[in-house]
């Protein structure tokens, strides 16, 4: 599993907003920046977690999808 630093991560947010896309945290992150969603037209749907890696420092996950999977859009429903 590839884990990505936070400098990383907003980079990729900034990607989508610069394409119109929408940005949703669907939780808020304790060390980094949390769980996301990014949606834009053009581009594959992203899902970012963040995970632990010790008890200082986290790093955050990238899942990429061509489909917002279901469980993401009831997500996307709490929100």
């Amino acid at each position: 599993m590839k884990t990505y630093s936070t400098k990383a991560i907003q980079n990729l947010i900034d990607q989508y907003l610069d394409k119109g896309g929408d940005v949703i945290q669907t939780d808020e992150g304790c060390l980094g920046m949390g769980n996301w969603i990014l949606i834009a037209d053009g581009y594959k749907t992203a899902i970012v977690k963040e995970i632990a890696l010790n008890e200082w420092s986290s790093g955050h996950t990238v899942r990429m999808y061509s489909k917002l999977p279901k469980k993401y859009e009831k997500q996307l429903e709490l929100v």
